[in-house]
């Protein structure tokens, strides 16, 4: 399975912003789950927001909860994150990840998901 995050970009304290990712490589999405993850300098990745192919059902970090909306299309094997009202703090490398046949209990957990994209990164300034 292969990944590939786009739409970052330099945007203003209080903007929106809208990420996608392309899955590609598998016949079949159902029984995967596809996450954001998101690296700021100097600070560990951590768990954004989730989607369970099947069904749809999302889950997000308190973080972002409210501000961020995940959501796929099913036909283009797409995942996108809408990012409102962003923060400084959410200046980050945001990676989407995959893995299949995740349980509920470590979904958000970065070392779960085994294929990656190569990360967009987005920069929130005052």
């Amino acid at each position: 399975v292969q990944l590939q995050a786009s739409g970052g970009g330099l945007v203003q304290s209080g903007a929106s912003l809208r990420l996608s990712c392309v899955v590609s490589g598998a016949r079949t999405l159902h029984g995967y789950h596809v996450n954001w993850f998101r690296q700021a300098p100097g600070k560990e990745r951590e768990f954004v927001a989730g989607i369970k192919w099947s069904g749809g059902t999302t889950y997000y970090a308190d973080s972002v909860a409210g501000r961020f909306t995940m959501f796929r299309d099913i036909a283009k094997n797409m995942v996108y994150l809408q990012m409102n009202n962003l923060k400084i703090e959410d200046t980050a490398v945001y990676y989407c990840a995959a893995a299949y046949g995740v349980i509920s209990t470590t979904r958000r957990r970065a070392d779960v998901y085994n294929n990656w994209g190569q990360g967009t990164l987005v920069t929130v300034s005052s």
